[in-house]
């Protein structure tokens, strides 16, 4: 628990042992469809940050869960976000990377907060709901991020989502990654785990970009190989080793 502007809210925090880890935070769906920080794309993303060593906080919106206060269309919940992002970082004063994550709501919010806050380094939107809210506050994207689309969306049509990122990267000095996971609805249902390889493999190539080392011979480090062995191994999924301390929830 921490405190927002409109109250106390509630989260999840993982601390990486790692010295001067890159710090991730991930914002949940729409609270008005039941979207909460136990959605199972925000967990997915939230693992994937946890693996490759951030340090990660989730939380639930004013209104949601524990948290208090009231929906208030965007404007409180960005503030909300402001809090949480503030607090993790004052939680890892010497992080070297700041990210923001979020899915459909929690998307549109986190790509409003990364043009408040130039300290954000990257993104990973999935399924912004380019049908329902106004992205053109993004002109020009301050930073380079990672746009995800479910092919067989119920809610978001695929290729509005597909011309926003395009339009994204016909500004100057733009870097914007899009993938379209074909098959996936709204959910990713039956398709977390290509969402969590999908992010996991640009997080590690943006921060070798953002880190660049002079070319070698011979083997790769281990921590390299480590990661990329991460990736191929972790079955994030819908069984039940999939669940952690929380009732994971199908909102949104």
């Amino acid at each position: 628990m921490f405190n927002g502007q409109s109250g106390r809210l509630e989260g999840r925090y993982y601390k990486s042992p790692r010295a001067n880890a890159p710090v991730a935070l991930v914002l949940h769906p729409d609270p008005m469809y039941g979207g909460t920080m136990n959605n199972k794309v925000v967990y997915t993303l939230f693992r994937c940050f946890q693996d490759l060593g951030f340090s990660v906080l989730r939380f639930n919106f004013r209104g949601v869960g524990r948290s208090q206060g009231v929906f208030n269309n965007g404007i409180g919940e960005l503030s909300d976000a402001t809090v949480a992002l503030d607090w993790l970082q004052n939680m890892n004063p010497d992080a070297k990377q700041c990210w923001i994550a979020g899915h459909s709501f929690g998307a549109w919010i986190g790509l409003q907060l990364l043009m408040r806050r130039p300290d954000i380094n990257n993104f990973i939107a999935v399924t912004p709901p380019a049908n329902e809210k106004d992205f053109s506050f993004l002109a020009p994207c301050p930073a380079s991020g990672l746009i995800v689309q479910g092919g067989q969306d119920e809610f978001v049509p695929p290729e509005l989502v597909a011309t926003m990122a395009r339009r994204l990267n016909l500004q100057r000095n733009a870097d914007i990654d899009f993938a379209m996971i074909e098959d996936a609805d709204h959910k990713y249902s039956g398709h977390l785990p290509d969402l969590y390889k999908i992010s996991g493999q640009y997080i590690i190539r943006a921060m070798q970009q953002r880190t660049p080392t002079k070319k070698r011979r011979g083997r790769r480090k281990k921590s390299e190989m480590e990661e990329d062995l991460l990736l191929e191994n972790n079955e994030i999924g819908e069984q039940e080793d999939y669940i952690d301390d929380t009732d994971m929830e199908d909102e949104d």
